[in-house]
């Protein structure tokens, strides 16, 4: 027996410092509900929540993104829906123009005044809708397109970004007749011939007594009807008809009622063109004969050309495969190719030469709807406005112009239905996004909490576990202090 060192109760003590470490652990644990509270817990369990945290964090900001990207895609879709109600009562007023039967120039006036009105509308629509400051459908959320000479650039959604173009070799003409002048020169003179002169279906009488000044101003309003402008050289008095659209759809067709008439005016022949007798319709036409036709042929403009492959005959472009095609109308260029590729754009007007795109990566909304960086969503919102609609000079008062507005206004009706069936595409696509990234939050939350989260039942177990044993330490410590007092009987005498 030994008095120096209580070496049973050195044991009984370590002991219960051990349990009572294990204890103060159990009470944390249950305290904090985690099973990792200090790196040395778990250090690699650590890491890992702490990484997940970050995504889990991450999946929730990204889910406000998606949300409001359909915030701001909800905004274009409702001004879209306007613009087509706009376009819709536009060609309504087109065809209410086409009644010509029964609409004066007065009632046409009135359309007309209206479609103008609307078409401000339509522009002020297009750059007043914004989300947070950004406009939506001014094209500043488009694809970037570059180049030089053209406009109304519009590419589709399978167009890859680099370099495109091709060369111009002929720009699209407008129809254009010429007048020699002699007879315009002096204003004072009179024409001297009566008569009924026709531009492109639109008619005025021309009386002998009327001055050439008066003759002049007849035509000219009679011209601007018909889609023509009547022009007079100040120095000359000449006066030239050119048509107001470029491309072989335009051309300029005057007839008058008798040949003496026609020889008042002095139309100058040109190329063959000059004024022959149409017998069939008892009228004569500034025109030639087309003998393989059977009829009079009247100036017409000419479409854009392009520089052609001798071998294949077929345009030649840079950055599209063999099979693309080019249609033009005009100025108006459209070149389609496999696989949805298309750009579209106007030709500026008399421009010869290399025109070369450059379509970039750039301009589009971005949207961030990941966790992690380049999760993201592109979106595109066209431009819609009357210049992108090919809206912008739509003339009800000219003889065609409420035809050719229907044909437009369908055009244009359908172009916004395309952009405006594409935000809703895109608003689909980021609904199903949120409810990915919910999901996928959701999950990655109980996978967080299966690796941190404390089992309370196990560890209650435990926490018994380690308190019995505590005070069955404390009751060991107890005994072992009182064996030093044993000694002591064996001092007594």
């Amino acid at each position: 027996m030994r008095i120096n060192y209580n070496v049973s109760a050195a044991v009984a003590n370590k002991r219960l410092l051990g349990i009572e470490g294990n204890l103060a652990k159990s009470m944390e644990r249950l305290s904090s509900g985690l099973k990792i509270n200090h790196a040395k817990d778990n250090p690699a369990g650590m890491a890992i929540s702490n990484k997940m945290r970050a995504q889990i964090s991450g999946l929730d900001r990204a889910s406000g993104n998606a949300s409001d990207g359909i915030s701001a895609l909800h905004i274009a879709d409702g001004a879209l829906g306007e613009i087509t109600d706009i376009l819709q009562r536009m060609r309504e007023l087109s065809v209410q123009a086409a009644n010509s039967g029964t609409m004066s120039l007065d009632d046409k006036q009135a359309v007309q005044d209206e479609i103008e009105s609307l078409k401000k509308e339509v522009d002020r629509i297009s750059s007043d809708t914004e989300y947070n400051t950004k406009t939506l459908l001014d094209g500043s959320l488009d694809t970037r397109v570059y180049g030089d000479h053209v406009s109304r650039v519009q590419v589709s959604d399978h167009v890859k970004e680099g370099m495109y173009g091709l060369t111009i070799e002929e720009a699209a003409k407008q129809a254009t007749v010429g007048t020699d002048g002699k007879d315009f020169r002096d204003d004072t003179n009179k024409v001297g011939a009566s008569g009924v002169i026709s531009i492109n279906g639109s008619s005025v009488e021309i009386s002998a007594d009327d001055t050439y000044a008066q003759a002049y101003e007849k035509i000219r309003n009679a011209a601007e009807i018909g889609g023509v402008s009547a022009l007079r050289d100040e120095n000359t008095g000449a006066v030239s008809f050119v048509s107001d659209d470029y491309g072989r759809s335009a051309g300029v067709e005057i007839t008058f009622d008798n040949e003496d008439l026609a020889n008042a005016i002095g139309l100058k022949a040109a190329d063959g063109y000059g004024v022959v007798e149409d017998k069939d319709n008892d009228r004569w036409v500034y025109g030639k004969n087309d003998p393989a036709a059977n009829k009079i042929v009247t100036p017409t403009g000419s479409d854009i050309q392009f520089e052609k492959d001798p071998a294949t005959g077929k345009v030649k472009l840079d950055g599209f495969s063999s099979s693309a095609t080019v249609k033009t109308d005009g100025n108006r260029v459209t070149i389609t190719d496999i696989g949805g590729v298309s750009i579209s754009f106007l030709a500026e007007a008399g421009y010869k030469g290399d025109i070369n795109l450059e379509v970039t990566d750039i301009g589009r909304m971005t949207l961030h709807v990941g966790a992690n960086k380049d999760q993201n969503m592109e979106v595109r919102i066209p431009e819609v406005s009357c210049e992108s609609l090919y809206i912008d000079d739509l003339n009800v008062m000219t003889v065609d112009g409420a035809d050719r507005g229907m044909t437009r206004l369908s055009e244009a009706i359908a172009q916004a239905s395309s952009v405006r069936s594409g935000i809703g595409a895109y608003e689909n696509r980021l609904e199903y996004s949120v409810n990915s990234l919910d999901a996928f939050e959701e999950n990655m939350t109980g996978a967080l909490s299966r690796l941190t989260d404390l089992d309370m039942a196990d560890e209650m177990t435990e926490y018994t576990h380690q308190n019995v044993l505590n005070q069955a330490a404390i009751s060991v410590l107890t005994q072992a202090n009182e064996l030093p007092q044993q000694v002591l009987q064996i001092l007594r005498p």
